[in-house]
């Protein structure tokens, strides 16, 4: 049987920093961001499903999250005002995560690439997709939360980014998790050890 490259590849998220030009309080990896949207997008679908009448699968939406930054293994995390510098380095840097995203599940068995195609190259603009980015979203503001909390200013313009990202995309659920989730993450572990609930 062939060997496959695939998860030790997915096994190095962990070695890939987020934020790289940013001074940070405290580090963030991939792996580590990728289980922090996981989680999200699976309680914003949960949100949806409970208080809005959604019919999403939470279960789909944390697994789409898992895998929503997997291509930066092979092509690492480049920072937001480069990816973005202009219009040619913002469609160059998509074709080069589409390709990664090809590589990537060229390296498994060709038996599973159909389940994992949708993971990995899953830019369908459906609900899902949606969510995810969502929570991705969520995620970077929390970041901005959580180091603007422990005096880093470093971060205060991406968080304004964020909140602007975030107003332009508001929903029910977004809206939902920001008021009952978010306020916590500016608390300290003593304020956050009493339940509210």
């Amino acid at each position: 049987m062939k060997r496959s490259h695939f998860f030790a590849h997915m096994a190095r998220m962990k070695l890939i920093q987020r934020w790289p030009l940013m001074r940070s309080i405290e580090q963030e990896n991939v792996a580590e961001h990728s289980l922090q949207v996981a989680m999200v997008a699976h309680a914003l679908a949960v949100i949806r499903n409970t208080n809005f009448n959604g019919t999403l699968d939470p279960a789909q939406a944390a697994m789409q999250a898992l895998f929503h930054d997997a291509s930066e293994v092979l092509t690492g995390d480049l920072p937001t005002p480069v990816k973005y510098f202009n219009e040619d380095i913002a469609r160059a840097y998509k074709d080069i995560e589409r390709n990664a995203e090809q590589s990537l599940l060229r390296m498994l068995p060709p038996e599973l690439q159909a389940t994992y195609a949708p993971l990995l190259c899953g830019h369908a603009q459906d609900d899902y997709s949606r969510l995810v980015k969502s929570a991705d979203i969520l995620c970077a503001y929390l970041k901005c939360e959580e180091e603007i909390s422990a005096g880093n200013r470093e971060f205060a313009q991406a968080k304004q980014r964020l909140t602007d990202m975030l107003e332009a995309r508001m929903n029910d659920e977004i809206r939902y998790f920001l008021e009952v989730f978010v306020p916590s993450f500016s608390l300290s572990l003593d304020e956050i050890s009493s339940p509210e609930f």
